[in-house]
């Protein structure tokens, strides 16, 4: 710590002999260099401040032209369309009595534009122009095309770029047309439509405003000039100014390195204060798991304190199936590797989100959407979410295969309600979390999940939007709610995000030797005291078909119910296998059956059925 402030000190007192000795030289040389880092800073000003002018330009001239297509369009057109007489099309100057239609009016309207203004040209253009339009409406250059692919990508983010054309160095600036549901349909009817797919929110072609350059450069230039003659005259005068009072340097030399000295105390107070800072943001993440938490409290000091407030949130909680029996046949370690690397990936995906992770509970999660920070599509990002990590488990399985573990399934319930949220705990230690009857009622929807599958809460649907693509649904009574509560089985969601879940159908072959099992039903925790006998009377990839014996149908476990059952041994019915754990499916059966998919098989009985499976399926 001594070192900086003594090499600091030298270099000082070196420097100023050197000014002393050779005054005139030095301050030449400073005046010369700083003059050219001003015309250098300037000139980077300038180009920026023309860019900045140009983009400010087109974004304007393409808002105007946008709210002219929308005026038209929702204005004129939607309504003329019910008047008799009036056709609104393509060809209107070929057909008395017609309009041009919305996408026509645009095309014309940006076409006029450009030919009415030398400093500015507008252009609409797709990659799937109508016939009439292929010479003039699609992509022309390589700008074009590469603007279509990146507003494809990223509808919401406009493309731009300088560069020179037509000899002229020019502003090029692209933004999305939307796809709107007025457009839908004429787009997917019309015989010569080159695209008959389009969807809402689909990106169906690009409004283009080309700004040159050349007379912004001109006016900034003009701007600029008397400015470097001002600074010019400044410096000239800075430095006849150090030149009367050089003399005094060797009078105030001393005054300097008192002042170093100072400065230096200075920087080691600062050291101090820095190094509690340190300390205090090391406090913080000790206690807050969430960067976005501690961002949080930092900005605002009084979100230490203890307590909550309501809040509506979207709560998203993930568990892996059948990872309790797992663990018990592996190593601590082997336990603790696979739990980091799955969780790894998850956060990832979390994180990518905008999802606040409230903890880990061994292989479950517990997700917050819209806590600490509250945005209106908070129930989308949570379905998003569960859709990207469900599609990750690929990745992680692979990983899985590669350390010769076993494969891993997920289910994760989403639920969207009422809860407090905040600071829980004491002074020494603090949890920022969530509590509430919605909690528990997520941690309930998450229970009748299969590996593979997103069941959201009917509120979660509401507020998520017809983006969010279900399979099914069903009523289910979870344990402390009243009231029957619908839950849906997520396939996907639409729109920006674009994800969706595989489609697994299982087919079940029926075996030839029926095997003989007993089973019990779950409650919770909890094993039933009743014990049931059946078979196993077909198998497929992932499940089973079982036979229930000496029972009548109503007394058939529930759809989605846990059961743990035991294969036995034909010749010696005393003796059974391990424990293995499945749900009831919810899928119609043949009298007296019912349909189940494994979560948890011990290895050697997992070799067994897959070998029993794929001599049945292979007779197929």
């Amino acid at each position: 710590m001594e070192v900086m402030p003594l090499f600091m000190s030298q270099a000082f007192n070196g420097l100023l002999r050197l000014l002393l000795k050779r005054t005139i030289l030095v301050l030449t040389i400073m005046f010369c260099v700083g003059v050219g880092l001003a015309l250098s800073n300037m000139s980077r000003l300038s180009s920026n401040l023309i860019q900045s002018q140009a983009l400010q330009n087109a974004v304007s001239s393409a808002k105007s032209i946008n709210e002219a297509f929308a005026l038209y369009s929702d204005s004129v057109a939607d309504r003329v369309k019910k008047v008799k007489g009036i056709t609104v099309t393509h060809n209107y100057l070929t057909k008395e009595g017609a309009i041009p239609n919305p996408a026509t009016f645009e095309i014309e309207l940006a076409q006029r534009i450009g030919e009415k203004n030398t400093e500015m040209n507008a252009r609409v253009y797709s990659d799937f122009p109508f016939p009439w339009r292929k010479v003039k409406g699609g992509p022309r250059d390589d700008f074009e095309r590469k603007a279509l692919l990146s507003l494809r990508q990223n509808p919401k983010q406009p493309f731009y770029r300088q560069e020179m054309l037509q000899g002229r160095s020019s502003l090029r600036y692209a933004e999305a047309i939307i796809m709107k549901a007025s457009c839908v349909a004429c787009h997917n009817t019309h015989p010569e439509s080159p695209k008959t797919d389009w969807q809402v929110g689909d990106v169906r072609g690009a409004l283009e405003i080309d700004q040159p350059l050349d007379v912004f450069m001109e006016q900034t230039q003009k701007g600029l000039g008397g400015t470097f003659v001002v600074l010019g005259g400044i410096s000239l005068l800075g430095l006849s100014g150090l030149t009367l009072v050089i003399g005094r340097l060797q009078q105030t030399a001393k005054e300097l390195e008192g002042r170093v000295r100072e400065r230096t105390a200075d920087l080691a107070l600062a050291n101090t204060d820095l190094e509690k800072r340190n300390i205090l943001l090391r406090q913080v993440f000790g206690r807050y798991l969430t960067d976005e938490v501690v961002v949080n409290l930092l900005e605002r000091p009084e979100g230490l304190r203890l307590g909550g407030e309501r809040r509506k949130v979207t709560i998203l909680t993930s568990d892996l199936r059948g990872f309790t029996s797992l663990s018990e046949r592996l190593s601590p370690e082997e336990v603790i590797h696979i739990l980091n690397l799955y969780l790894d990936y998850m956060a990832n995906v979390i994180t990518q989100y905008q999802g606040t992770i409230d903890e880990f509970m061994g292989d479950g999660i517990l997700v917050i959407f819209g806590a600490p920070t509250l945005r209106e599509d908070d129930a989308a990002r949570a379905v998003a979410c569960a859709c990207a990590m469900q599609l990750k488990m690929g990745e992680v399985n692979q990983k899985m295969r590669e350390l010769e573990f076993p494969q891993l399934d997920m289910g994760i319930g989403i639920n969207t309600g009422v809860v407090v949220v905040g600071n829980i705990g004491s002074e020494k230690r603090t949890k920022y979390g969530i509590v509430g009857s919605q909690v528990n009622l997520t941690y309930r929807i998450e229970s009748y999940t299969t590996g593979g599958q997103v069941l959201i809460s009917e509120q979660t649907l509401k507020d998520a939007g017809s983006i969010v693509k279900v399979s099914g649904h069903r009523q289910v009574t979870p344990k402390g709610v009243k009231q029957p509560v619908t839950v849906y089985e997520v396939s996907g969601i639409a729109g920006y995000y674009n994800l969706f879940l595989p489609v697994e159908d299982e087919e079940f072959f029926p075996l030839v030797a029926e095997i003989p099992i007993h089973y019990t039903i779950l409650e919770g925790k909890n094993i039933s005291n009743d014990l049931f006998k059946g078979r196993l009377v077909a198998l497929s990839e992932k499940g089973a078909t079982i036979r229930a014996e000496n029972i009548t149908e109503g007394e058939l476990p529930s759809s989605m119910a846990n059961l743990k059952l035991n294969l036995i041994t034909l010749n010696t019915p005393t003796q059974v296998s391990e424990d293995i754990y499945a749900k009831v499916l919810e899928k119609l059966a043949p009298e007296g059956n019912f349909y189940i998919r494994f979560t948890a098989i011990p290895p050697a009985l997992q070799m067994r059925l897959d070998k029993i499976y794929q001599s049945v399926a292979a007779r197929k």
